[in-house]
């Protein structure tokens, strides 16, 4: 018996086939092998086409089952993990009505801080848990004032995960965690929030139906289940944002446990047991994949938006024809501190943990007599492990003081000078996990359909890799405190 994960990155999709009994992955691809374009006609603005996410999603699936490593019609479940915060807007035919405004776009900070000061910051904070900022509510309004005549068409509002979940069954739903991501969740009253809807002008029949996150969101219909090689009726049972979704896969489910990742984005997550909330939203709390009205599991998430995207643009201008894993070695030839090379990895839009200022990414102190690639490449690694600490700070002026750190071993963590880095800045140990999102949304499919009984029993056979400890703490905090000087001298 077989499950089926599908995520829908940022850069691409990725599928997986995981067999139940050992809960291992037998097969995974991505689609396309390079990396899906991010549409940015204005500065700060970033788009993605809902129907390509579609047809790379299907392009995926067949490439999967191509490997021939498994009986495909042996699924007996689908789960998806998507990009948080997306929007797609869908008319009464589900027909979709424009490009999907991403997590990364910054076009709506304005509106959401209107609404911030309309319906009061102490107000706002206890019931949502975050500023409306530029969440999904934020840019559905901004829709409603820049293009009313789209505005007037839509018949539902979804993320990313919820288009292709209609796409693959027709039946459009949503849950408390992904409505929680969107800031239209009021966590006291238990209930879509009245505040945002009302400031807002919206009309809630825009909002799906809401389902619990484990659980059928629809079956597999006829024809695409002929297309793709699969069994109508299937259901699609488990659906998530990348990072609570990232969490599961970590097995991190309980309070005080808390995962990373440095994909495209870098993310810190913690899980706790309350309705926690920063002052400044520069970290921002959603409802845990485990939440219910009775285990208000949250999960208290740091953003950055500059990581794996800061390293993809330093190895296209500086190395194109580099493999990452061949720059992971140059940069590990670099001494620590990248002979005072300094980057700022903040250049892919708003940064919410710098109270949403775009201060643009940042590669300071060059010496053209000293400085060399491998410089660089160090540089920049140590830069966005230096991110990391700095949000990680934020979380713990919050009351989230992690101990240990599960990661999985993956994009920028497949780099030991990264890898170490992180520890040795942020002083926590980690430990590193054989993981990726579509391999979590498979086991969350699992639980979804009942298969496992428990989140707990899909992680029977979980294994650590390896664990990492700090070597060279002391040596990094002088330079990261360099690092924060220089930083706060932007931000002035």
């Amino acid at each position: 018996m077989y499950l089926l994960g599908i995520d829908i990155g940022t850069s691409s999709i990725k599928v997986a086939v995981v067999e139940v009994n050992t809960q291992k992955c037998v097969a995974s691809v991505q689609y396309p092998e390079i990396e899906t374009e991010i549409k940015s006609i204005k500065t700060g603005w970033a788009e993605q086409s809902p129907l390509d996410w579609w047809q790379h999603t299907k392009e995926a699936i067949l490439k999967l089952n191509a490997t021939n490593l498994f009986n495909a019609r042996e699924i007996k479940a689908i789960g998806i993990a998507y990009q948080m915060h997306g929007l797609v807007v869908v008319d009464k035919h589900q027909q979709v009505l424009r490009d999907s405004i991403i997590w990364c776009d910054s076009r709506a900070v304005e509106i959401g801080e209107k609404a911030f000061d309309k319906i009061g910051h102490e107000k706002a904070l206890n019931s949502l848990l975050n500023s409306p900022g530029n969440f999904t509510a934020s840019k559905l309004a901004w829709i409603k004032e820049n293009e009313p005549a789209i505005f007037k068409k839509i018949d539902k509002i979804m993320l990313p995960g919820d288009f292709i979940a209609m796409m693959l069954t027709g039946k459009i739903t949503t849950s408390i965690s992904a409505l929680s991501e969107g800031i239209f969740w009021d966590f006291k009253k238990e209930e879509i929030s009245q505040d945002v809807m009302k400031f807002y002008g919206f009309d809630e029949n825009l909002i799906p139906e809401v389902k619990e996150l484990f659980s059928a969101h629809g079956t597999l219909k006829k024809d695409i289940a002929e297309l793709l090689g699969l069994d109508s009726g299937i259901p699609v049972s488990y659906k998530s944002g990348d990072q609570p979704n990232n969490a599961l896969s970590l097995n991190v489910l309980k309070p005080g446990e808390v995962a990373a990742t440095a994909g495209t984005s870098g993310v810190i997550y913690g899980v706790s047991d309350s309705l926690t909330y920063d002052q400044q939203s520069r970290v921002n709390t959603f409802a845990h994949v485990t939440y219910s009205s009775a285990q208000k599991n949250t999960g208290v998430l740091l953003c950055i938006n500059g990581t794996g995207s800061m390293y993809r643009w330093a190895k296209n201008t500086f190395a194109p024809k580099h493999s990452y894993a061949e720059l992971n070695e140059l940069a590990a030839k670099a001494p620590i501190g990248s002979k005072g090379l300094q980057v700022l990895p903040f250049g892919n839009g708003a940064e919410r943990m710098l109270s949403n200022k775009y201060t643009g990414a940042q590669l300071l102190g060059i010496d053209l007599n000293t400085h060399n690639q491998a410089d660089i490449f160090r540089a920049v690694q140590e830069g966005i492990a230096f991110s990391f600490r700095y949000g990680l700070d934020i979380m713990r002026e919050n009351g989230m003081n992690p101990k240990l750190i599960r990661a999985g071993m993956a994009n920028l963590f497949l780099s030991d000078v990264f890898a170490q880095t992180f520890v040795d800045v942020t002083g926590i140990p980690v430990e590193l996990f054989e993981n990726d999102g579509s391999v979590g949304a498979a086991l969350g499919a699992g639980i979804g359909a009942g298969i496992f009984k428990t989140p707990a029993e899909a992680f029977t056979k979980h294994e650590v890799i390896k664990t990492l400890f700090p070597k060279n703490a002391e040596a990094y905090e002088a330079i990261y405190q360099k690092w924060k000087e220089t930083l706060f001298k932007t931000l002035k």
